[in-house]
């Protein structure tokens, strides 16, 4: 028999105007916006020659988004530089807005507050130097995305100190971050396997100095701390609560699995702010008899919690039901028992699958706490009410001027939240194959 001549490698067409060849070789398209450490070959020019201007319809949006877009700046910019009195914004002003108006009824001063925020900056630089250790290199342009938001926000809330000292802390913070990423690698390895316990507890000395040793002094927290404790603790508490809740609700269990889902759907058709309503008034009703009830903000989290708690439920349940039942059938096939088989294949998966929709859920409670000014909490939205009712800013009209800079520090928290989470979902390979 003639032995069959070899087949010739087929050759790739040399147009491809549906971009089928780029789907099946994965390469990357061009972006909308250039990436600027990454220019292609021809630089800027090229870029905007191929995207903008490739054609008469880019052409004419080009142009035509273009104007909006530069009316809209050039408003910014006048509003911010030209018309806007930020006095309203100014040294104190903004020490109510950053800290609230009863904070020195606590007895504590700023430097617990400096003191926690070097302690989260060493715990942050410990986590960025196990990443390293491990080979994860973050990338300078990864980085700069990540912390654009931050020094945005840094260099407009320093900008309205006029002081120098708040600048050099800041620096003294970075320059504390970059140490201790730069020196966790040349750790022992026990150090380094216990990276994780030792975050969490840098994590609480910063709170026991937060609070001076006496957590109810967070009842007289107020503006931006208040914002940024109850949005943590509704997180750190409602996050592995919803993980039992969802395995809760899949669970073959007579009794466990109706509970989580009563749970579920009752907090799921209820309002926050009537959540809010019950655990300011009628918290004390579900405690044993001569049981005190903690105090405001205390209940304001557990409230928070128990809301969100339901929501991320539902998102991990998604996630559970993602991960391919064959992965499961041959986890058992291999003599595995349910609870390993649940703990190392199925919820870690389940997990990675839902990290979007997990960071837009937290992304929305941070949202939630500004209705805590409904119930009389002055957190960041709530103390512009304060700030405003002061004599030198009444009936003066600086409402424009509070509510903008109380938009753009929710922006920057969001927006590092959500650039964080794209580079973790990159870096776990969230919704590749």
């Amino acid at each position: 028999m003639a032995e069959r001549p070899p087949q010739q490698p087929l050759q790739p067409p040399s147009e491809d105007p549906e971009g089928t060849l780029r789907r099946q070789t994965g390469a990357k398209e061009q972006p909308i916006i250039p990436d600027l450490l990454s220019l292609p070959a021809g630089g800027l020019r090229q870029w905007a020659k191929t995207s903008l201007f490739g054609s008469t319809k880019d052409t004419i949006l080009t142009v035509v988004f273009g104007a909006i877009l530069g009316y809209i700046a050039y408003r910014a910019v006048v509003y911010v530089f030209v018309s806007a009195r930020w006095e309203v914004v100014f040294d104190g002003p903004l020490v109510a807005y950053m800290l609230g108006n009863r904070f020195n009824q606590t007895g504590l001063s700023h430097v617990n507050v400096w003191a926690a925020i070097y302690l989260l900056t060493a715990t942050a630089g410990l986590i960025a130097g196990v990443s390293r250790a491990n080979g994860n290199r973050t990338p300078l342009k990864v980085a700069l995305k990540i912390l654009a938001a931050p020094i945005v926000g840094v260099m407009a809330v320093l900008a309205m100190t006029r002081t120098i000292t708040p600048a050099l802390l800041v620096l003294g913070g970075i320059a504390l971050f970059l140490v201790v990423r730069t020196a966790v690698p040349r750790l022992p390895d026990a150090v380094l396997r216990r990276a994780g316990w030792i975050s969490m507890g840098l994590t609480a000395i910063a709170f026991f100095v937060l609070t001076g040793g006496d957590p109810s002094n967070v009842d007289k927290f107020g503006g931006l701390l208040l914002t940024i404790v109850v949005s943590a603790g509704g997180i750190v508490l409602s996050f592995p609560l919803g993980v039992v809740l969802a395995l809760a609700r899949r669970s073959s269990f007579p009794l466990i699995r109706p509970i989580a889902v009563l749970y579920i759907e009752l907090i799921r058709g209820v309002p926050l702010i009537t959540l809010l309503f019950m655990g300011r008034f009628a918290f004390g009703f579900f405690l044993p008899p001569g049981t005190r009830a903690p105090g405001v903000i205390p209940r304001a989290i557990v409230m928070i919690t128990l809301f969100t708690a339901a929501y991320v439920a539902e998102v991990v349940r998604g996630g559970l039901q993602s991960v391919p039942r064959g992965q499961t059938e041959g986890a058992q096939a291999l003599g595995l028992s349910p609870l390993k088989v649940t703990r190392l294949i199925v919820l870690p998966q389940a997990l990675r699958n839902s990290i979007p929709a997990l960071i837009g859920q937290f992304i929305s409670l941070l949202k939630d706490t500004s209705l805590l000014v409904v119930i009389g909490i002055p957190e960041l939205l709530g103390i512009t009410e304060q700030v405003l009712a002061q004599l030198k800013f009444k009936a003066q009209g600086y409402q424009p001027e509070t509510y903008a800079f109380v938009c753009l520090m929710y922006w920057i928290i969001c927006f590092s939240m959500s650039r964080a989470s794209q580079r973790l979902e990159t870096r776990l390979g969230v919704g590749q194959r």
